[in-house]
This record gives C-alpha cells, structure tokens and sequence, in this order.
C-alpha cells in the first residue's frame, strides 16, 4: 500500500495577534513523501528476506487511523533458531575482518539512513502515531549520528580500554520498544556491530516497519550476511530470543516488569545484560529559573512525544513560591499545542500508540481523579477536534497532587504530568528521590552552584541542568535501580559489547 500524496498548502500570512483571542488554525501540511509497504512483510535472517517458519502474520495498525498497514511475521522457534545461526556462523569472519573494513560498512548504513531519512520519518510515524517533525528531526537524524559515531570506534577499540585488549563477546540478542523504533535499533545494533559481533534483533510488535525497512539498507550496503539478523514478533519470539542457548548476550529495552524476568533467565545462564526500563523522572524547578523557558523544556519532554518515553519528565516539582505562576504559564502553553494527524507537519501531538496504551492511560487519568487531584487538560479550542477514528489522548497535567498518590508514583506512559511542590532544596531532593526508578532527572536554576549540588545528590543516570531529553550518540545514557543498568552510547556503551583481556 502506498501513502496518500497531496500537496502541501501554505497558510496566508496571518496578521500580528489575533483579535477574538482564539489560536489560529494552521492550514493543513501533510507530509507527502510517498511510502510503499509491502501487504506482508517477512523476516530477515542471513541477509535474505525469507517467510516465517511459524506460518503465522500479525497486524500491524497506524495508530492515528486504525488502518492496517501491513500484515508482519511471527516469528516462531525455528525462525529465533535460523536466526541465531545465521549470526553466529557470520560473526567469526566479521570479527576478523580489518576493522578499518568493518568501519566503511557501518559508515555506509549511517549515510544510507541519511539518504532515505524521508522515507523512514514518513514509516516511523505512520507506523508509531508519533508527529512526522519528531521523526523527521530527531529520531532518523539520531539514529544516523549512531552509526557514524560507532564507525568512528570500530578501528579504536584498544583506545577506549587503555592497557586491556577487546575482543567482541559474539552473538547479541536485542529486543526494543515501540517508542522509538529506528533509534533504539540504532542504540543497539551500532555498538554491537562495531564491535565485531553480530546482531539478532526483535523489534516490537506494533512497530516494526522501520527495522524492516533497515534490513533493506542492510543489502544495499552489501552487509555480510548474517551480521544482522530481524525476528519479528510478539512477547513470546523476544523470549524464544532471551532463552536461546547460543546467545551470548541481551540488550532489552522497555518495561520494568519484563526486565526482570530477563534478568532472572539471564542470571541462571550467567549471560552479559543490559537493562534499559521505566522511569518517573523528575523536573525541579527552583524560583530563580527562567519560567519561560522551563515551560518549554518541560512541554518538549513530556508532550511532543506523547510522554512515549522512558525518561520523560512525567513529574515536576516546583518552588512554592512561583507554583500559581508557573501553573499558568505551564496551562497557557499546553492550551497552544495542536493534537492531531502525525503526519501533519504542524501537528505537536500526535496518536497513541495502541488501543491498549490508550486505556492504561485513560485509567490513570481516572485514578489521579479519584485520589482528588486537580485535572487540567488541554481544550478542544486550543487542541481542535481529534480525529473521529485513532487512539487520542489530549494533554493533560494534574497539581494538588501528593507524593502518595498513584499518578505521582506510577510510571504512565503518556501524556500526563503530575505538579507537586517544595519549599527547601532539600524537600526538592527528597522528594525527587522518592522513587523506585533512577533513570532521568532535570534541573532548572539560574545558580550554576546549586545545579551542580542538585545534580551531585539526585538519584538518576542522566541529569539534565536548564534542558532537557537532548541526546548525542557520544554521551552515555541509562539509569539504576529499577530503571535498569548498564550504558548505551558514548565509550561506555562500547564496554557492554566487548570482553576485556
């Protein structure tokens, strides 16, 4: 099937201010960079496309229409079984290859995701309902940067482990999520590839076009076959992939809950892991920072991308003393966001997922209400009419909420925020402290000192000061406790795909 492809239209020049107070309404500007999609698409195992052993297909629907895109495969025992052979008769010959060589191959898939970021940004949202200018501009200009960044490593290994010698662990088992396909495949494969290993990975069910698409690059960039390896399917091909004997190590992405069963199989083979999980990170606002701009930073990082992301900053904690303020100016700005077609370039919010992301979320809305908090959600005038068809939810923020309440200690994966308050700093760290997750936290403070105090005493792997969800392929990210272990990105990254010697 083939995306529909009209023509832009461009909005006249509006005058200075509206005279009503109404928001303009933006003429729509849908994306128009035809996609194809294949009505069944197939796995990839030992560089060739090739039909489920299972003989079982599942859907997969864009979440802003409800439309099915295509129909994928479900990859059964003896397709995770291919699969892992195919990357483990590859990985000895990749391993050895010059690593200059191996380097021009990743260098290539890093030019290649450039030259059709287009067409990948247009599959990414129609596949995830995230809007077509966060798939644009961050997350295939992200991905990109992986691989070029891992390409740079791939004849350095021995300089990143000064006085030790690395040697690649061998085949690795990655499992992503739906929040961000194409750049957690990037997280993932870049590292281990560069490294001299091979790559069998399972992308989630409800978004697995773009890895699919990937797999094509694959060819065109005459990867050697079987370096890497795409198993579609559902929760039981990722387990068929995590219990599987000749895997020597697993990268999983996603939630808490299915961490922990990993880490169990995992602990009882002694295999290498790394856990990237939940999170509830904090925003601290203190009532020197600028308003304004902690607004922006805090609408980004849980509205732009529907809250579809581990580290969102789904709570904040503001000063007392600037809390009727900044509520105002928090409300005002999440009253200007437009919520609708993902693939409208003016769109700021996009669909949920799936249906059943959907009533998680509705459900926590009805809890939060329910323990007596105050619900604030964006208005039908400020948002404009949803679509009568897809999984919407507008956004939405509660205040009077305690540190007690379920909305404030829950992880809800959407767009929700919870407001608390503080008086000291230290009720700030307390309180910001208060979790089981460990993943993220931002800071917002015009005082350089106490930004470095505050980011010295939170309990999170990556702390952002005056921004925040700014990522770059050279700075490590992940989180503790509950919110995994382990570091993707950056030199640290490296040492979750290589053994020491």
């Amino acid at each position: 099937m083939t995306t529909p492809s009209p023509q832009d239209t461009t909005a006249p020049d509006a005058p200075a201010a509206p005279a009503d107070g109404v928001p303009w309404e933006y003429s729509a500007a849908p994306e128009r960079t035809p996609v194809k999609i294949d009505d069944r698409c197939r796995l990839f195992i030992g560089g060739k496309f090739v039909a489920p052993k299972s003989r079982k297909h599942f859907p997969t629907i864009n979440p802003a229409t409800e439309q099915t895109l295509a129909e994928i495969a479900d990859g059964g025992p003896k397709d995770v079984d291919a699969a892992v052979a195919a990357a483990r008769a590859a990985q000895p010959k990749w391993a050895k290859l010059r690593p200059q060589e191996r380097a021009k191959y990743v260098f290539r898939i890093a030019r290649r995701i450039q030259e059709r970021s287009r067409e990948l940004a247009v599959l990414e949202t129609m596949d995830g309902g995230k809007p077509i200018k966060e798939s644009r501009d961050i997350d295939v200009p992200l991905a990109a940067q992986h691989f070029f960044y891992h390409a740079g490593w791939c004849d350095k290994l021995a300089c990143a482990f000064a006085g030790r010698t690395p040697r690649p662990i061998g085949v690795c088992g990655q499992i992503i999520p739906w929040n961000f396909p194409l750049l957690m495949l990037a997280w993932k494969i870049a590292p281990a590839i560069a490294c001299g290993n091979t790559s069998v990975l399972k992308p989630a069910e409800t978004t697995p076009l773009t890895a699919l698409r990937f797999a094509e690059i694959c060819r065109e960039v005459e990867l050697p076959d079987g370096v890497v390896n795409i198993v579609t399917g559902g929760p039981e091909t990722g387990r068929l992939l995590v219990e599987h004997p000749d895997v020597d190590k697993i990268a999983f992405t996603g939630s808490t809950e299915v961490g922990r069963r990993i880490a169990r199989s995992c602990a009882e083979r002694r295999r290498r892991l790394t856990l990237e999980l939940g999170g509830k990170s904090p925003h601290v606002v203190f009532e020197d920072a600028s308003i304004d701009q902690a607004v922006e930073g805090i609408v980004q990082g849980i509205y732009f991308n529907q809250g579809h992301v581990c580290c969102a900053g789904s709570r904040l904690l503001v000063q007392e003393s600037i809390r009727e303020p900044f509520i105002r100016k928090l409300e005002h700005r999440m009253n200007s966001l437009r919520v609708g077609d993902p693939l409208d370039k003016n769109t700021d919010v996009g669909a949920v997922n799936s249906r059943a992301q959907l009533k998680t979320i509705e459900h926590y809305l009805d809890v939060g209400q329910e323990e007596g908090a105050t619900f604030h959600q964006v208005s039908a005038t400020g948002a404009g009419a949803l679509p009568k068809k897809g999984y919407w939810c507008r956004p939405c923020f509660f205040s009077d909420v305690q540190p007690s309440h379920v909305v404030a200690r829950e992880e809800i994966f959407g767009p929700v925020l919870v407001v608390m308050t503080f008086r000291t700093p230290e009720e700030a760290i307390a309180r910001a402290n208060d979790t089981p997750y460990g993943l993220a936290a931002g800071v917002w403070t015009d005082k350089g000192a106490r930004m470095f105090e505050m980011a010295r005493r939170l309990k999170a792997g990556v702390i952002w000061c005056n921004t925040y969800n700014r990522f770059d392929a050279a700075s490590p990210f992940g989180g503790y406790r509950e919110s995994g272990f382990g570091r993707e990105g950056g030199q640290h990254g490296l040492r979750a795909y290589v053994e020491l010697t």
